[in-house]
């Protein structure tokens, strides 16, 4: 009989419709081949209801609960007053950790795995410490903080100032106190290793890969796009800060660059839950906001470019994995590129001011070598970013 695992996540690991859940669905589906899989944790998108059933196949028990955005700011509030991060009250319901008490009990469970840094206070209450705990804690959310305040003014700036400051603080004692630590690519972990030196021999790094088969099996898709329209598109979470910022920089800097040599090249904003800035976004001349699409592989398949324009950014992105995956050339700052290992002859992609940036993607157009680059990025993530591959070090991790 397979060993018993708990495994907490701070939203739904299933479907992978957005870059927390793929890494965190994978994980599910591989683990669960080894492992009788207890999952507690959150929905936080209504639509993500329906979709219960799908995790029966992966999980033995699972124990979901809603998390209502407001309510958890609100809790989230609360830590202004305390010394700590603002995540953990956010992502903290006693009705979990009841079932957390209630399900480790009952199955005897001896090996722990959490899924971001907020699942931790759920097990690390003094008799727990015996136990494997492994935490994945897929980027360093704290610098992402840190970032981000760079980007504030006035009391905005100070909060995530704060956040950053406790949040670092309790990924320090986190780390200090689980068996393991991993994180999405070698240079997130080294980073983590330089920030939390007492604990950098158990830091691990493994990285995210991308379902080859899935975005190679385009024949039943249909264009949706206008016919002979030069499509460029971004793909992810609209109401992700750091995407709307992305996309917010390259329509206000670059596309108009690539419209005065490309004028009837068109941007696409494809992912669900646009905020009211992204939307704003749609009213411009050649750009598409679409919201929430039912398949993402026709709008990265039929595109000319795939574009990564983050600002800020940490770990590994599915984005760029995916493009790549579909054989649709991408061109992308530095931040989005970080944790990704590519050939030489792709570094002419990678582009961070507005004129380099626009050029790039113009060349692509009107030289068509999209097919050449694409061909390239294909070929580079089969050598490096099969999830099995990639996954294969989380087993001997949790086998402690």
């Amino acid at each position: 009989m397979k060993e018993p695992l708990l495994f907490l996540s701070h939203r739904i690991p299933y479907p992978p419709n957005k870059g927390d859940k793929i890494r965190s669905y994978h994980i599910l589906k591989h683990l669960s081949q080894r492992y009788r899989i207890f999952l507690g944790t959150f929905v936080d998108d209504k639509e993500d209801w329906q979709y219960l059933e799908g995790l029966e196949h992966y999980v033995e028990e699972h124990f979901c609960l809603p998390l209502n955005p407001l309510w958890s700011q609100l809790k989230g509030i609360s830590a202004l007053a305390l010394q700590q991060p603002i995540s953990n009250p956010y992502y903290y319901d006693q009705k979990l950790q009841r079932w957390v008490d209630q399900i480790v009990k009952r199955e005897n469970l001896q090996k722990l795995f959490l899924y971001s840094s907020s699942m931790a206070q759920y097990v690390m209450h003094p008799h727990y410490q015996n136990h494997h705990r492994v935490i994945d804690f897929v980027d360093i959310d704290s610098d992402k903080w840190r970032q981000y305040a760079e980007k504030k003014r006035g009391i905005m700036k100070w909060v995530y100032q704060r956040e950053h400051r406790y949040l670092l603080e309790f990924e320090r004692k986190v780390a200090g106190q689980f068996d393991q630590s991993v994180f999405v690519s070698e240079q997130e972990a080294a980073l983590f290793k330089q920030m939390a030196p007492e604990s950098r021999s158990r830091v691990k790094a493994v990285s995210n890969g991308v379902d080859l088969d899935y975005f190679l099996d385009t024949e039943q898709l249909e264009n949706p796009y206008p016919a002979k329209t030069p499509v460029l598109v971004f793909t992810g979470a609209m109401d992700y800060w750091a995407n709307a910022d992305a996309v917010q920089w390259f329509s206000d800097e670059v596309f108009p660059l690539i419209r005065q040599l490309a004028e009837s090249a068109e941007f696409y904003i494809v992912g669900i839950n646009p905020s009211s800035q992204v939307l704003e976004l749609g009213k411009r001349e050649g750009i598409t906001v679409t919201g929430r699409v039912e398949d993402i592989r026709p709008y990265i398949h039929f595109a000319k470019v795939a574009v990564a324009p983050l600002q800020i950014a940490r770990g590994i992105q599915n984005k760029v994995l995916e493009a790549m995956a579909s054989y649709t050339p991408v061109v992308a700052t530095s931040a989005a590129m970080e944790g990704i290992s590519i050939p030489e002859n792709l570094h002419i992609l990678i582009q961070d001011l507005p004129e380099g940036f626009s050029e790039t993607v113009v060349a692509l157009l009107q030289q068509n070598e999209s097919e050449v680059m694409g061909a390239r990025c294909r070929k580079a993530v089969e050598e490096g970013y099969s999830w099995d591959a990639c996954l294969k070090h989380l087993d001997s991790i949790l086998e402690g």
